[in-house]
């Protein structure tokens, strides 16, 4: 797993590598832009929406977010990744920090219309992940919602088949989210399917 020195020195190239798992429609990133796509067009139906993005990156989503009207709040554990984003959203409020340990504290103090994380929650084992989930829906605003997109699976089954598909390129090391199962925790989750190993996963506020 890449630590944040590691994430600092992939931060130049990380969209390039997106770009070409995305076109190869490769694991792990086939849909990738699609599943930005589906999450950008929720989140602009609530005019001028508060978002808190967790792990965001070189900032591909939130920025177009903050280019077209939403206050953005964020925490990434990559300086390098933070400057890169915070030069496409000067006023957009961002924060190092790996938020697997916890939130910064100025983000514990807000409520948010949305929390988004793609691409960034595959590092935490599915307790770790209902635990966070529970803790930031109490972050959520009335009528909020989590848009988690990510590597995903309707079924055990299917992402068993991705990582027979996928061979070498299978990164043992992460922990993909499977909707049945998670479903078990969050009944009311929802789960859309993008591409044959990604989709996105929805939560109301409780």
């Amino acid at each position: 797993m890449l630590d944040h020195k590691g994430f600092d020195l992939w931060a130049a190239g990380y969209d390039r590598a997106v770009g070409i798992s995305e076109e190869e429609h490769a694991y792990p990133f086939a849909g990738y832009r699609d599943v930005l796509g589906t999450i950008y067009k929720i989140i602009m139906e609530k005019p001028n929406a508060v978002v808190l993005d967790l792990g965001f990156g070189t900032g591909t989503l939130a920025a177009k977010l903050y280019e077209n009207g939403c206050t953005i709040y964020g925490q990434d554990f990559s300086a390098r990744m933070i400057e890169l984003a915070s030069g496409k959203m000067p006023r957009a409020h961002l924060y190092q920090g790996d938020f697997t340990k916890g939130l910064a504290a100025p983000l514990l103090t807000k409520k948010y219309d949305f929390i988004t994380a793609t691409y960034s929650l595959h590092h935490l084992t599915d307790a770790q992940k209902a635990a966070f989930l529970r803790e930031l829906q109490g972050l959520l605003g009335p009528g909020g919602r989590i848009l988690i997109g990510d590597v995903a699976f309707e079924t055990r089954a299917l992402l068993e088949q991705c990582r027979k598909d996928a061979g070498d390129e299978w990164d043992d090391e992460e922990i993909y989210f499977v909707a049945d199962e998670m479903k078990k925790v969050f009944p009311q989750l929802t789960f859309t399917k993008i591409s044959y190993c990604a989709g996105v996963l929805s939560l109301n506020s409780r």
